[in-house]
């Protein structure tokens, strides 16, 4: 069916883009952790976590559609293949991976147009946000860390956030790769890489002074929420120093 009518989303970026999009009637079953806009915890049911999904639930949902994210997800997509179930899986890794799962899922649900307007309003605030960033009076050496044990340091759209944002990704090479088993660092390499910040994701228990989990959403709320944290985090040091 085109477009389809009942969506189920089992992760939290899509989730957020279609209700952006005005399109979240369509969805009929999200991820646990879709938690933007607040209000869909109480609106839709949740029928999976992230590399786990209930799927006689969601096949009870009668869904046109599955949207899916990685290779970790892959599993899930298998068995719901074979239930005659239409899936798409986005692998977005970079910036330019999110604004083209933006104008991806705009083109599923018949709604280009609309794509098209959030993704400018989108760019545009990532642009303003670095043109704010190229007047600090310093850029300091950023690690961002994705997961504390093992120690992994951030994905691709991170480390081009953190430019973004007026720092300097302390491992740039490893934002590169795709997998999170190749980005893993030991906490002498990171001494060895002498940040001036070090922010995590998560409450970790090493070397975690502030908590930027949004940026970890491949979708509109590391553009947006993500983006103005960690540039807080930057100016503030910035600005701090004699």
């Amino acid at each position: 069916m085109f477009p389809p009518e009942r969506i189920v989303c089992l992760t939290e970026e899509t989730v957020e883009t279609l209700y952006l999009l005005g399109e979240d009637a369509r969805i009929v079953g999200v991820s646990g952790y879709a938690v933007r806009p607040a209000r869909v915890r109480k609106e839709k049911p949740r029928v999976s976590a992230f590399i786990s999904a209930d799927v006689p639930k969601i096949l009870a949902l009668k869904p046109d559609l599955v949207l899916t994210f990685s290779d970790l997800q892959a599993d899930i997509v298998a068995d719901l293949i074979r239930a005659n179930v239409a899936v798409h899986a986005f692998n977005q890794r970079d910036v330019a991976g999110i604004f083209d799962m933006i104008h991806t899922l705009g083109a599923l649900v018949g709604v280009p147009d609309k794509a098209e307007a959030l993704a400018r309003s989108l760019a545009a605030h990532v642009d303003a946000v670095h043109e704010r960033a190229l007047k600090l009076p310093r850029h300091p050496r950023v690690y961002f860390e994705e997961w504390d044990e093992p120690m992994i340091s951030g994905i691709g759209w991170v480390s081009e956030l953190i430019e973004a944002a007026g720092g300097i990704d302390v491992f740039p090479d490893l934002a590169a790769k795709k997998n999170a088993k190749d980005r893993i660092v030991t906490g002498a390499q990171v001494i060895e890489a002498a940040p001036d910040i070090i922010v995590g994701s998560w409450c970790g228990k090493k070397f975690v002074p502030d908590k930027v989990a949004a940026i970890l959403q491949p979708g509109p709320a590391a553009l947006t929420e993500g983006l103005d944290q960690l540039a807080q985090i930057i100016a503030g040091w910035a600005e701090s120093r004699p």
